[in-house]
């Protein structure tokens, strides 16, 4: 109940007035949301005084809305009280309505003398509480040393480095299952390594995997309380960005929220805000990542998805092959500062490349891209695949000594490289490169000269069958290196 928010109210919209396109009463929606509501005139600068005061009063755990019915463009005489006054009509007279309301003319940017010395009167008020906060924190971080540190270090975003968190966490040691799977093992890990993290899920707990066991559940009522580490956000996708944004912002806690891959678009605009603004305390966990989805069908089958992903600035989009680079794409999403990550992980079961170590396959996820199957003659040709598909590039390299296979989790990571490191995974002399990935081809041409990919929507069968049919497999990607030779 300390949220206040003032609704500016002036009816009208930027083409036409508020009337002719919206009905809704807002008072009541904002009631029906369970919040206490307020309708005062905007202009009346003692009623709104009076108003905040009651909102800051009223302790009944309800956020406040003061809906503050205005005029807009008041004292434009040409334009007041409609739309024009929205945009550049009302520009030509803003001297003259200055003038109406009294404000000195000549004065682009007049500033009264009273409301200077208000505002100065603010500035020493807030420094005397500005002091009397630090000398109480200072008192209860000597007096809590432990709880002082967690959480400056959380204000601060302190946390170890990748390296050492990667070795932190013991060797899964998995057998073939699903990118879920793994990662609800790894982010009881990441819980425990990072404290202030914290995530949740738009009403899809169950099949994302993203609980973390035993740390409660937030919020009041039920089973819940504010200690809790796991938010239900319930079926509000977009609020759910919005809050891991807002989360982000406050600067304390490091947030992740899940849902089905293919429901990201319900909050793009979060997303793009959240690379816009850097916001690297932000992950998203999003699970069923392909037509692999099967029987749902081509409505929750994304194909497009990921490379619409891959092309938001800051944004890292990591779809790892099995558990031990899942590992590598949380440890990157939480120790990463200069955007989000998108962890992208399979309903269904993946084999796992146990032929290269533990260790080796986490460090070389973490760079983005390394060699998952060294070839065992004279380089000829390099298999590139991410995600579910890296299992049948390794499969169809199998017998070919020229054959260099790439998995490459996060094209973004692997961008930030060195020159050498790129050259040394990909060398600039072997031209002869297939990618394959199950979703649009399009962006994987800038690595290959051949893409197998699903330039098409998916149908309903089992996922299984679907990824046979449109080419998702070793014995397809077999007959295109065949093709090439």
């Amino acid at each position: 109940d300390n949220l206040i928010i003032l609704y500016d109210a002036n009816e009208v919209t930027l083409d036409k007035m508020a009337e002719y396109t919206q009905s809704e009463d807002v008072l009541k929606r904002y009631e029906a949301y369970g919040w206490e509501v307020y309708d005062i005139d905007g202009h009346d600068l003692a009623v709104i005084e009076e108003t905040i005061a009651a909102a800051k009063a009223s302790n009944n755990g309800k956020p406040k809305f003061i809906k503050c019915n205005t005029i807009i463009g008041k004292g434009m005489e040409e334009t007041e009280g409609t739309n024009a006054a929205h945009g550049e009509a009302g520009v030509p007279y803003v001297d003259n309505a200055k003038k109406n309301i009294g404000l000195p003319e000549g004065e682009k940017w007049f500033v009264s003398e009273g409301t200077r010395d208000y505002f100065g009167e603010v500035q020493a008020k807030n420094e005397a509480t500005y002091n009397e906060w630090q000398a109480t924190y200072k008192a209860w971080s000597e007096a809590n040393p432990d709880m002082a540190k967690e959480l400056e270090d959380a204000i601060a975003d302190n946390v170890m480095s990748a390296d050492d968190m990667i070795a932190a966490i013991p060797e899964l040691n998995a057998g073939a299952e699903a990118t879920r799977v793994s990662g609800y093992k790894v982010i009881q890990e990441i819980s425990k390594l990072v404290p202030n993290y914290i995530s949740g899920s738009a009403d899809l707990h169950g099949s994302t995997r993203n609980y973390i066991d035993g740390a409660g559940n937030f919020g009041a009522g039920f089973d819940k309380d504010y200690a809790g580490k796991n938010l239900y956000f319930g079926i509000r996708e977009h609020a759910m960005g919005s809050i891991l944004n807002g989360i982000a912002y406050h600067g304390i806690f490091k947030a992740s929220g899940s849902t089905f891959l293919v429901f990201v678009d319900y909050f793009r605009p979060t997303v793009r805000v959240a690379g816009l603004a850097e916001l690297g305390r932000v992950s998203w966990i999003l699970t069923h990542d392909s037509i692999g989805v099967g029987e749902d069908g081509p409505t929750h089958q994304p194909v497009e998805t990921v490379s619409g992903l891959r092309v938001i600035p800051n944004v890292d989009v990591y779809r790892p092959a099995d558990a031990e680079e899942t590992v590598a794409a949380f440890v990157s999403s939480v120790t990463r500062k200069e955007g989000p990550t998108a962890l992208i992980f399979s309903r269904q079961n993946l084999d796992q490349n146990d032929a290269v170590p533990a260790m080796e396959r986490r460090a070389g996820a973490l760079k983005g891209a390394y060699v998952a199957k060294k070839e065992e003659g004279d380089l000829d040709t390099i298999v590139l695949a991410t995600g579910s598909e890296v299992q049948h590039a390794l499969k169809a390299a199998e017998g070919r000594a020229g054959v260099r296979v790439v998995s490459m989790p996060c094209m973004e990571a692997f961008e930030r490289q060195s020159d050498e490191y790129k050259e040394e995974v990909l060398p600039s002399s072997c031209t002869k490169r297939v990618a394959m990935e199950a979703g649009v081809s399009g962006l994987w041409y800038k690595y290959a000269s051949k893409v197998v990919g699903v330039d098409r929507f998916g149908f309903s069968a089992p996922g299984d069958i679907v990824m046979k049919e449109l080419g998702m497999s070793a014995d397809n990607l077999s007959g295109v290196l065949d093709s090439m030779q």
